[in-house]
């Protein structure tokens, strides 16, 4: 996956911060490793990839990342199983979904002996912060921003590529049954044309209003539907979303609107690989209701890197709220065990979706 012959800069950081850390308290995404990939885009060209201690940049104030928007990430993760080998999980798909966001938003697309290999070297001078056991991963970011010093309105001519990473525990907080969410009636995530589907960060900066006023009626996150109608559901706050219908399962198609969920893709196929009676196809609100009232709505759930797979405990739309039934034989706890097993090589990988890191 990666070609082993990219020249690398590397300054090493004259000593770790991983004392100081308490890893069994850790509020995902706030502490960082020792060090960060970091390569600029200059002169039509990418530049030699540098490793240096994590710390602050220094941008012109002009930098059109702050005028115009371009900015773009990724989120993926990595294990340290039993024997100290360290995984990734299906980082193929972040590489080749990044570069979408590339193109969507006029960047360079990110070459992937860069991504790959910078990768890697950055995993094995801060493997120690990946830690074992169940719940336990190092998040990593790469991201991508605008940083020419002009404020005319066209694409940057320079760009700056950075992997950070963030030692996590379980994303969602302990004790917490389940995720409650609001379905949208006004507010919109993505529209037909835009770039719902790009890892943009606008994306998500457009969401915190919104999702404030559903935290304020004590929802957890707001459930998008469609700009046009609003009566299609389609993403989950941060997650792609899964209903189950009897033993049927659900999903919307990904388009446009919809970001196309690297473990959104694990769980349609670890269904079908179980047998699953699964349907891809647009889920309206008022099907959702009445299977909601008629008692043969199961299960809802989201999927996404950060949580793997999140329970959805109810639905609240137009004041009315709706609760789950409390059930066995979870088809989320089924699809969280799979990929977990995977992801920490506990079980075998049929799919060819692991791929290890050589430290």
């Amino acid at each position: 996956m990666s070609s082993t012959t990219l020249k690398i800069e590397i300054e090493k950081a004259t000593s770790s911060k991983i004392g100081q850390v308490d890893f069994d308290n850790l509020a995902f995404g706030s502490v960082f490793t020792d060090h960060m990939l970091v390569c600029d885009f200059k002169d039509g060209a990418w530049q030699t990839p540098k490793i240096k201690p994590y710390g602050p940049l220094s941008l012109d104030p002009s930098a059109k990342v702050f005028h115009y928007g371009q900015a773009i990430f990724e989120g993926l993760k990595a294990y340290k199983s039993n024997d100290d080998s360290i995984w990734l999980f299906r980082p193929d798909e972040n590489h080749t979904r990044m570069n979408k966001s590339c193109v969507r938003l006029q960047m360079p697309e990110i070459p992937k002996e860069i991504f790959f290999d910078g990768l890697e070297t950055l995993l094995k001078m801060d493997k120690d912060w990946i830690k074992k056991g169940e719940g336990n991963s190092l998040y990593i970011r790469p991201f991508m921003i605008a940083t020419e010093s002009c404020v005319s309105a066209s694409p940057s001519l320079e760009y700056k590529f950075m992997i950070i990473c963030s030692p996590a525990q379980s994303y969602f907080k302990k004790g917490m049954s389940g995720v409650k969410v609001l379905f949208a009636e006004k507010y919109s995530r993505a529209a037909n044309g835009g770039v719902g589907f790009a890892k943009c960060a606008g994306n998500y900066a457009g969401q915190f209003y919104p999702t404030h006023l559903a935290n304020q009626e004590g929802y957890h996150q707001v459930l998008w539907t469609d700009a046009s109608t609003h009566e299609n559901l389609e993403e989950a706050g941060v997650m792609n979303v899964f209903f189950r219908v009897g033993d049927k399962l659900i999903t919307a198609p990904t388009s446009d609107r919809i970001l196309d969920g690297v473990t959104r893709k694990s769980v349609i196929e670890i269904a079908k690989d179980e047998g699953l009676d699964v349907e891809v196809r647009p889920v309206t609100v008022h099907e959702i209701i009445a299977a909601a009232k008629e008692g043969s709505l199961k299960e809802m759930f989201g999927s996404g890197t950060a949580a793997v797979i999140s329970p959805i405990s109810g639905f609240g739309y137009k004041g009315a709220h709706y609760d789950l039934p409390e059930i066995e034989n979870k088809f989320a706890d089924l699809f969280k065990k799979r990929i977990s097993d995977i992801q920490c090589n506990k079980a075998k990988d049929k799919f060819g979706w692991r791929h290890k890191v050589s430290v």
